[in-house]
């Protein structure tokens, strides 16, 4: 570290910030301290005080969400740092304020710092809309539990014969029942009919509509119409997620291509590492900070562990539900892998070997802007050209420009 040279050491709190500022003096850190609010007319009054001082970098602790709006009023001024708190542990019991933004400054400089990938804003914002949908989804989930139990309770047993508690004929049956209607047959009646339930089956589900009560009735209209408003408010984030991210939708259809992901996906794993993954320089790096690969717990030269390291959480579930899909995807790569590892590791770890696969498969789509060919031993030409045709229809209602081409002549399509 140069005596010019400034770093800046922020921990980071609800209310309050402790900021120390570090310059050299006859090979010695030498600090000054000031506590700052985190409100916007001190964030403003925090930046100043760094520009007067020249501080050209800046190292903070990723607490919560409020390391955020202090990392918005300086992105545009200084080189940040997020470090993992888990890095900048204290002793137990000598834990003080300034002491840790001084502790954050040596550790940078000493290169012990765990420090977070923050992507830039615009991908931030990407970020924020699809975790908001997948809360959404959970949201969606949880009222189709709490439905089911009050369909139960009401003797209602619509569940057992229905896939889809709130599909298009039991949410025409549950909004017949809110609004009063006792009769099972005419019920029975609204159902569509492919739905496997025969009138007589829905009938005997339904006989307690006739004396169920107008509390019931309304928590049902409650239930449907809270869906209905997750629904619509779903609708609104992807359509802004796919207008968002049309500038790239060839990087969002290459994703998409790959067994086990989707259009869906894709926009969830561009919003995480970027539409070229350019912040890794490999696919083992990727891997890595994802977490979905070996781990290494060694001392005296023995590992006593390979369990995964953790990671980014969106991305380890995006890769783990995409491989449970991708498995079953007859005749491709990722299916004659699971089989060949399953007898001999099992289930769990056989997915989160094909977890890592994609893993790197995604990096090279996005990093090298390969396209995805399936070199499997035996390919379903009629499911492929079904799930073909599903993402082209995906893309096109989203907004995206779909070209279709055809694929060279070794690849089965």
């Amino acid at each position: 570290m140069e005596s010019n040279y400034r770093i800046a050491g922020i921990d980071v709190h609800k209310k309050m910030l402790a900021v120390v500022v570090a310059r050299l003096v006859n090979d010695e850190l030498q600090f000054e301290r000031q506590k700052f609010g985190t409100t916007a007319e001190h964030l403003r009054l925090l930046q100043q005080w760094l520009a007067q001082r020249k501080v050209q970098e800046v190292v903070m602790e990723s607490t919560a969400q409020y390391w955020k709006p202090v990392w918005r009023e300086l992105e545009p001024y200084h080189r940040l740092h997020l470090a993992q708190a888990q890095s900048n542990r204290a002793p137990r019991g000598r834990k003080r304020d300034f002491a840790d933004a001084e502790r954050l400054v040596r550790r940078l400089v000493a290169g012990e710092l765990i420090l977070s990938y923050v992507p830039d804003p615009e991908q931030r914002l990407w970020r924020t809309l699809t975790h908001s949908k997948i809360q959404m989804s959970r949201d969606q989930g949880r009222i189709v539990s709490q439905l089911e139990a009050v369909l139960e309770d009401a003797h209602l047993k619509l569940s057992s014969f229905v896939s889809d508690l709130l599909g298009v004929s039991a949410r025409r049956i549950l909004k017949a029942l809110a609004e009063g209607e006792t009769d099972p047959a005419k019920l029975a009646a609204l159902a569509d009919r492919s739905l496997r339930a025969t009138p007589a089956q829905l009938c005997d589900a339904l006989s307690a509509s006739a004396t169920l009560g107008d509390l019931h009735r309304q928590i049902l209209r409650q239930f449907v119409e809270r869906w209905e408003l997750l629904e619509r408010h779903m609708e609104e984030v992807e359509q802004s997620i796919a207008s968002m991210l049309l500038p790239h939708q060839q990087a969002v259809a290459r994703v998409a291509e790959v067994p086990g992901l989707g259009v869906a996906s894709a926009h969830q794993i561009l919003a995480e590492i970027g539409p070229q993954a350019a912040a890794f320089a490999s696919a083992a790096q990727l891997a890595s900070w994802i977490g979905v690969c070996p781990g290494q717990e060694e001392s005296a030269g023995h590992s006593s562990s390979n369990r995964s390291p953790k990671g980014n959480r969106a991305m380890r579930r995006i890769l783990n539900q995409a491989a449970n899909a991708a498995v079953k995807a007859q005749g491709s790569v990722f299916h004659g892998f699971y089989r060949r590892l399953v007898a001999r590791i099992g289930h769990n770890k056989a997915i989160w070997a094909v977890a890592h696969k994609l893993c790197r498969v995604v990096w090279h789509i996005l990093h090298c802007g390969e396209s995805y060919l399936e070199r499997g031993i035996r390919l379903n030409k009629k499911a492929l050209k079904q799930r073909t045709n599903r993402l082209v229809a995906e893309l096109k209602r989203l907004g995206y420009t779909v070209q279709l081409s055809p694929l060279p002549s070794e690849v089965s399509a």
